[in-house]
């Protein structure tokens, strides 16, 4: 057993993230672990600054190479699903963020008589959340290769049709920042990243450079792990690469006011107001090699097929139209005797063609081609007798500070691949 210290964040990247990590779209992002220095049984949690290994950097490339290929404008219409209409409708959402807030609050305004001077402070806030805004907007224009007057006709076009940009959405998507990079975030990393942390620790105690653990992870960069991410939502996308860009990865370089758009629950106007500053610290752009697009098929490549040591699913499962496809792809990509690691709940959504039980997941996946390893009972209390699933109760996107709480009894397990 070595002891080790790692930095670990968990970026947006609802997060559908590949340690395969994998973060849903509604829970996104970023799906980044944080960089607090706590104590997590034997590691310890600090900021790793390295030059990227050259391999690390023929990864990155390769893969924007293919990403670029997909985004590629066809002959013709864009189709609603094609990537490049969907980063279209993302930057559509950022670059209206200002228009669609202020446009919530006049309506607000309008029911109250007493706002004005509350109602001033906001729009002041808004302007100054619409600076982060406009700066994911110009950075993914650069990253993605497109021209800002192609961004300008799409957005004519949706809206001479009578749509508006999508708000919640970009909303999420800067809330995620908080989640993932920001210390106002801890009480939800803490909750459920040591337990998978400590697990591939034990898992995997002796790794190298030269043969690095290979790990499926939705935006989380582990001490020599070769790490994966993959996320579905252009609207975490876009965030993500910006705060992995030089002007955005800088320590403590970006402030937002994420609460300014939730009235409800809030103890008082301060709280409404109150700034958040990130990342707590800087971001390591060569960590990750990010892989956009659906998790079923973003890795079709026969060099994909049971290349990972380790798949991760972090609040993702759920997110599965179909959940049976997300197993049977879990199960492809692992190498024989390769681990996936599971915490989350079971919260469907997406319009999903089923709905599992969580007993009739377990059945599944062990007809798939999985066995169900025994887990440490730190881990939470058995979910199922005799099956050997833990549950923990998982707190998500809410902030601690206000009169509400949401929570999960997110359910853990450790499978193995025959």
């Amino acid at each position: 057993m070595i002891s080790t210290r790692y930095w670990f964040h968990i970026g947006a990247i609802t997060a559908t993230l590949l340690l395969a990590l994998i973060l849903p779209d509604r829970k996104s992002i970023f799906g980044f672990l944080a960089g607090e220095e706590i104590e997590i049984s034997k590691i310890v949690v600090e900021t790793v600054v390295s030059s990227a290994p050259a391999g690390t950097v023929d990864r990155h490339q390769e893969e924007k190479q293919f990403l670029l290929q997909r985004l590629r404008r066809p002959n013709g219409e864009l189709s609603q699903y094609h990537p490049r209409r969907r980063l279209l409708a993302a930057l559509h959402g950022f670059y209206r963020y200002a228009t669609i807030a202020m446009n919530d609050l006049n309506t607000i305004s309008t029911r109250y008589k007493s706002l004005p001077d509350n109602q001033k402070r906001t729009e002041r806030l808004i302007k100054k959340n619409d600076v982060i805004a406009q700066k994911i907007v110009d950075h993914a224009l650069e990253f993605y290769g497109v021209e800002f007057s192609e961004l300008q006709k799409f957005v004519h076009d949706v809206e001479s049709s009578g749509q508006s940009a999508e708000r919640v959405s970009v909303s999420q998507a800067l809330k995620h920042y908080i989640r993932d990079w920001a210390p106002e975030g801890e009480h939800e990393r803490i909750s459920t990243f040591p337990h998978i942390l400590n697990t591939l620790e034990k898992l995997y105690p002796t790794r190298d450079r030269a043969n690095p653990v290979r790990v499926l992870l939705p935006g989380s960069g582990l001490g020599r792990f070769e790490v994966t991410a993959n996320e579905w939502s252009m609207y975490m996308n876009v965030a993500y690469r910006y705060i992995t860009s030089p002007g955005g990865s800088l320590a403590n370089s970006s402030t937002i006011y994420p609460y300014i758009d939730w009235w409800s629950h809030q103890p008082t106007t301060a709280e409404l107001h109150r700034p958040i500053t990130f990342p707590v610290v800087p971001a390591d752009p060569h960590s990750v090699v990010l892989v956009e697009g659906d998790f079923t098929t973003a890795f079709k490549k026969p060099s994909d097929q049971g290349r990972f040591d380790a798949v991760v699913t972090l609040f993702f499962i759920d997110t599965a139209r179909n959940i049976v496809t997300y197993i049977e792809t879990i199960h492809q990509l692992l190498k024989p005797g390769g681990v996936w690691i599971n915490l989350g709940p079971l919260l469907y959504g997406s319009s999903p063609l089923i709905q599992l039980s969580l007993d009739e997941i377990i059945d599944i996946s062990e007809a798939v081609g999985f066995d169900l390893q025994d887990t440490d009972p730190q881990c939470g209390d058995i979910s199922l007798p005799g099956r050997k699933v833990r549950q923990m109760e998982a707190p998500y996107g809410f902030n601690k500070d206000t009169l509400s709480k949401n929570a999960y009894w997110a359910q853990f397990w450790v499978a193995t691949r025959r």
